[in-house]
């Protein structure tokens, strides 16, 4: 095998490609019982149970078939209702729509069927961890527009513009964001769209976190006026709905890219679990849609108490209008991200991210998901403030 390896049997984009630094860091708590986790972005909710009974009863029936390649009909039809009616954009269900392995896969295909080896990729930063490694391994290059705190993370257009190059081709947008919570609003949006279709650029938009802002409705960029052909919207089901391990997402598009994508995924995925694509309608009824509505409204109240709590412990931070993270700033310490993480989770037992995770731009900021409970909240923040009382 050592000589298959000097070879070459792995390819350097392969080898090259980092971990993750959200699971470096939580593979560091593996069998500790004492740590309390801000790292992992999944809900603590269960998901609901009449969600659950559906799937029961369809398993009990002999549910156990495989489906259409782009996902049972029912499915996407009622995915286009609740995003007409949710979010203003409308999507022929046969067409421009296919379910995916999570939105995961959705965005994998995409960057498969869209870049060419040398084209870049532009992604306001700091960033989800998997866009640069999956665009790497496309042969892309990201170019990391950096957005700052003092602006709330917010991409502007100016930003973007300045970061325009001949090779550019695909801007990725993640908003509500991971990880700093950031939202843009429709008066946001209106200059980006201008650069956009300025430069030709066509656009990811990656709304899996889209039902969870709090102050404000969520604006869809595929919804901003002559956008919708130009924007591949990728969402799914394991945030707001709180179905992480069923591993239902969907994208959305012209059907020049959505019938590439869905020809590699029939070759590679065939199709989305029946039972997971049967969940995910469930939880589109009413009940599913109340349950939703009921998270949603207990993590913003864990977003107020826990912000407000960073901030008396120390921590420099913006307010975050959607998903369920705070990034704080811990710039002040003197420290890296990385060994403030490290040092916490040692001397705390409080498991957060360090920025560096989500890019360049995240140097001198940390990660934490409220997406847990109020009393390990609490602890974790008793136990944050004692930490940071050493940095005067």
């Amino acid at each position: 095998m050592s000589s298959m390896t000097k070879r070459g049997l792995v390819t350097p984009l392969a080898q090259d490609m980092p971990q993750s630094g959200i699971r470096k860091f939580f593979d560091y708590i593996s069998g500790r019982e004492d740590v309390i986790s801000l790292g992992i972005g999944e809900p603590d909710f269960t998901t609901p149970r009449a969600v659950r009974e559906a799937c029961i009863r369809a398993l009990e029936q002999g549910r156990t078939e495989y489906t259409p390649n782009a996902g049972l009909l029912e499915l996407r039809e009622s995915i286009s209702t609740y995003l007409e009616d949710n979010f203003r954009v409308n999507y022929d269900p046969v067409h421009e729509m296919m379910v995916t392995i999570g939105s995961s896969e959705a965005l994998d295909l995409a960057l498969r069927v869209l870049i060419e080896e040398g084209d870049e990729i532009l992604v306001p930063a700091p960033c989800y961890v998997s866009y640069s490694p999956i665009t790497g391994l496309c042969s892309g290059k990201t170019v990391e527009v950096e957005t700052t705190a003092a602006n709330s993370f917010k991409l502007t257009a100016e930003q973007l513009e300045a970061s325009i190059t001949p090779r550019s081709k695909l801007l990725i947008l993640n908003y509500p964001s991971n990880p700093t919570g950031a939202v843009m609003t429709y008066e946001d949006w209106l200059p980006i769209a201008k650069i956009v279709e300025k430069y030709n650029l066509f656009v990811l938009s990656d709304e899996i976190y889209g039902e969870l802002t709090y102050g404000s409705k969520h604006v869809s960029f595929a919804a901003m006026p002559g956008m919708k052909d130009r924007t591949l919207l990728i969402s799914g089901f394991s945030k707001a709905f709180a179905m992480t391990g069923w591993r239902i997402g969907y994208a959305c598009g012209p059907e020049e890219v959505i019938a590439p994508m869905l020809k590699i995924h029939q070759y590679t995925i065939m199709c989305a679990p029946i039972l997971g694509q049967i969940a995910a309608l469930e939880s589109l009824k009413p009940h599913g849609i109340e349950a939703k509505d009921m998270m949603m409204d207990s993590y913003n109240s864990r977003r107020q108490m826990f912000v407000s709590g960073l901030c008396q412990a120390g921590f420099p931070c913006h307010e975050p209008k959607g998903a369920f993270y705070a990034f704080p700033s811990i710039a002040h310490t003197g420290l890296t991200s990385e060994q403030f993480a490290e040092r916490l989770l040692e001397e705390t037992s409080v498991l957060t991210v360090p920025g560096t995770a989500f890019g360049k731009g995240g140097e001198g900021f940390i990660r934490c998901s409220y997406a847990t409970s109020p009393a390990k909240l609490e602890v974790a923040l008793e136990r944050m403030a004692g930490f940071m009382k050493q940095f005067g």
